[in-house]
């Protein structure tokens, strides 16, 4: 949920393949069973057992609808991982009638995770959900970073942890010195994908890597690669939205719409209904965190014909989306807290909100949490 980047993407064709074959990562000198480096040696946590995740593993198709980036909750005093509001949170958007739920994104303060914690969120959340009846719905998990190796070992930790797919941020701390014609992205992109044991998605989200932002021409080759399977556009840019939607689904095998070979998500609530007009297939969006049936309703109305209807709701989502965006993951978890009576404060260094803040979030997602409480 950032400001949208709606610069237009370079104008180009795709005419290469689009492969959707079984794949199977290659070997790696990662080794995923038993992860190597250091960081990633020492135990998770008394409730997480990875000798126990075996029946975690199952495939779990990407479908059309509303995926949520969950958030990461904490102990008030400790700053230590709340498990246990953690996977009362992912029921709670599971019963709800999400798609699908996202671990390690910007909402998940992933940036302040370790390796370890990092797992012990993904493990407890594909625990939350089977426990509870969902062990059909799948998790996508954050894993950029930003050396091609480390990306490789999130990817590898997501799976052993009960990931189904990976969204994959492109590195940008040493942009300046990339390659031309984003060689350097396609390197990452397609040497992630080539050793990740499972799915990529790309995640195009300028403001979390310096402006850096994707064009249609660019994601549309990385497609080509068969273990990258999607795309999260969080630039907002409808245009490229439509580009890609649209090339991918004329170059698939089978175009079958309500299980698209490749999945091309909005990454913000307040583009709902316009990136459906566009050829899209919903949205992975940070507001849902507060108001899953209402985002789920947009889509759900559009779908049907019942525009209007649709509309009326998407303006409620647009204003509650516009204070998520303001606030970000603080403001978020500050309207939890108000509304839903859990969310409690991000990790240091994020401030905690002030009074006034808190009061002014609260009543930002007013509108947003009575129409959510009415549906």
């Amino acid at each position: 949920m950032s400001p949208h980047n709606d610069a237009p993407s370079p104008a180009g064709s795709f005419t290469a393949g689009f492969n959707r074959n079984p794949y199977r990562p290659t070997a790696s000198g990662l080794r995923f069973g038993n992860l190597t480096p250091g960081e990633s040696q020492s135990p998770l946590s008394s409730s997480y057992d990875s000798n126990s995740l075996d029946g975690f593993h199952m495939t779990r198709p990407l479908v059309p609808g509303v995926y949520v980036p969950t958030m990461c909750f904490f102990d008030e005093d400790t700053e230590d991982v709340d498990t246990a509001t953690i996977a009362r949170h992912a029921v709670r958007l599971a019963r709800a009638g999400v798609t699908g739920l996202a671990t390690q994104g910007s909402n998940g303060e992933a940036v302040h995770l370790t390796h370890q914690e990092r797992q012990l969120v993904t493990a407890t959340t594909r625990k939350a959900l089977d426990d509870a009846g969902y062990s059909h719905m799948p998790i996508i998990v954050g894993c950029g970073s930003q050396s091609t190796r480390e990306t490789i070992l999130y990817c590898a930790e997501a799976w052993e942890a009960g990931g189904d797919y990976a969204l994959v941020l492109p590195p940008s701390y040493y942009a300046s010195l990339f390659a031309p014609s984003s060689e350097t992205i396609y390197e990452y992109f397609t040497s992630v994908a080539q050793e990740s044991p499972i799915p990529i998605i790309i995640y195009n989200f300028p403001g979390a890597v310096g402006g850096m932002d994707l064009s249609s021409d660019v994601i549309l080759k990385l497609a080509e690669h068969p273990n990258i399977v999607g795309v999260k556009l969080t630039c907002g840019n409808t245009g490229k939205l439509n580009r890609i939607a649209a090339a991918t689904r004329k170059l698939s095998k089978n175009q079958d719409p309500e299980k698209p070979e490749f999945l091309v998500l909005a990454g913000s609530a307040d583009f709902s209904i316009q990136s459906l007009v566009a050829g899209g297939h919903g949205i992975l969006a940070g507001l849902a965190n507060i108001a899953p049936k209402a985002c789920i309703q947009t889509i759900a109305l559009y779908k049907k014909g019942k525009v209007a209807e649709a509309q009326d709701i998407q303006e409620v989502v647009s204003q509650g989306d516009w204070t998520a965006i303001q606030g970000g993951v603080v403001g978020v978890k500050a309207g939890l807290q108000a509304w839903m009576g859990y969310g409690g404060t991000a990790r240091r260094p994020l401030p905690k909100p002030t009074a006034e803040q808190t009061k002014q979030w609260k009543e930002g997602f007013r509108d947003l949490v009575l129409l959510e409480k009415s549906l």
